[in-house]
């Protein structure tokens, strides 16, 4: 999967389930979303619709992409611990954090 923010873009390693597998089929056409800066270590951003879930408590890392309430993505440039649905992870993490940045940012979720 490409995640696309601002001017740069990363390729993820997607999970196998559920959730995932509904993610792709929303990706036929690129997913967009606002997302928020949440406790200095994340950014989330409402998806629009419920995807289907898997959680268990998992301490996240940077790069880390993960389905919360099951219809918020969460992507991480730091840690925490709590129950997620995986989606995938970030292959290579240089200029994450800036791309990321300190506010809000507009991320794009497609496929290759």
């Amino acid at each position: 999967m490409k995640v696309q923010i601002g001017n740069s873009v990363f390729t993820a390693t997607l999970e196998e389930n559920e959730a995932v597998n509904a993610l792709i089929e929303m990706m036929e056409t690129p997913v967009v979303i606002e997302m928020s800066d949440y406790s200095g270590f994340e950014k989330v951003g409402p998806l629009g619709t419920s995807l289907p879930t898997s959680n268990s408590q998992t301490t996240t890392q940077a790069g880390d992409i993960v389905l919360y309430n099951g219809n918020q993505i969460v992507i991480f440039y730091g840690s925490n611990s709590w129950s997620y649905t995986r989606l995938g992870h970030i292959n290579d993490l240089t200029g994450w954090e800036e791309a990321l940045g300190s506010g809000d940012v507009t991320v794009t979720f497609s496929l290759d």
